[in-house]
């Protein structure tokens, strides 16, 4: 594991998803799921989204399309609380769902319209 990408990872990871849900990720993972954990800090959120030549906002605004169009709820609804940490409005989470369903479809649209509901109401408790 490369040590510096693990830690910028870790931090845009926390500063994205909350503090508390990746510290919570990272200390309930056991000897099966800690090597994805590492794998996810470094590569993905150290490797991939400390990059320069997109701002965080946009790299959100393209994993909600993406997630919607792979069918992932349950990343798709974590991703949503992390865009809007990242400074999409809800009014542009739902121009991006509206776009995914021309083109990866109605129906996942509409899922992905009631994983937002959810993740909105979720925000909205805290």
């Amino acid at each position: 594991m490369d040590k510096a990408l693990f830690e910028a990872g870790l931090e845009v990871r926390k500063a994205t998803l909350g503090k508390e849900f990746v510290e919570n990720a990272i200390a309930s993972a056991d000897e099966f799921n800690r090597p994805l954990q590492e794998f996810v800090t470094e590569y993905c959120w150290g490797a991939c989204w400390t990059r320069p030549g997109l701002p965080r906002k946009t790299r959100s605004m393209l994993n909600l399309a993406m997630l919607t169009a792979l069918n992932r709820p349950h990343e798709l609804k974590m991703h949503i609380k992390g865009a809007l940490n990242n400074g999409v409005t809800r009014e542009e989470i739902r121009e991006i769902l509206l776009q995914t369903g021309v083109y990866c479809g109605v129906p996942a649209a509409v899922d992905a319209f009631r994983t937002a509901k959810e993740a909105f109401a979720e925000v909205d408790k805290k």
